[in-house]
């Protein structure tokens, strides 16, 4: 369901994008994977909250500032909230890479 969400919620952005990997030859894409996910709420004795912590890389040989950007905006209207951010260079391949980290709210439909 998260994954789905968040490959949805980005599609807009018209770059590739690839749960924990991206294997093809653009040299600007977003990958994404949920390291960690818990519950948050519950009610007697049940799991009624699922909190889901994302992060989300943006690689880029070029400015990716504006995609950055874009890329906040998507995940916040679609109810992420952002919890931090770092710029990163990868020497090996020449890339810049901003990670970023959200966190996601699932509620658990009732049985």
């Amino acid at each position: 369901m998260i994954n789905e969400l968040i490959i949805n919620t980005l599609k807009p952005l018209n770059v590739p994008i690839g749960f924990q990997k991206y294997t093809g030859k653009k040299t600007t894409y977003i990958t994404f994977n949920e390291y960690n996910q818990r519950g948050e709420g519950f009610e007697e004795d049940e799991e009624i909250f699922t909190g889901h912590y994302i992060q989300v890389d943006i690689w880029s040989k070029e400015d990716y500032e504006e995609l950055v950007n874009k890329t906040k905006a998507l995940l916040r209207d679609a109810g992420f909230k952002r919890l931090d951010e770092v710029d990163l260079y990868e020497k090996d391949t020449g890339l810049y890479h901003k990670g970023m980290r959200f966190f996601y709210l699932e509620e658990k439909e009732a049985n």
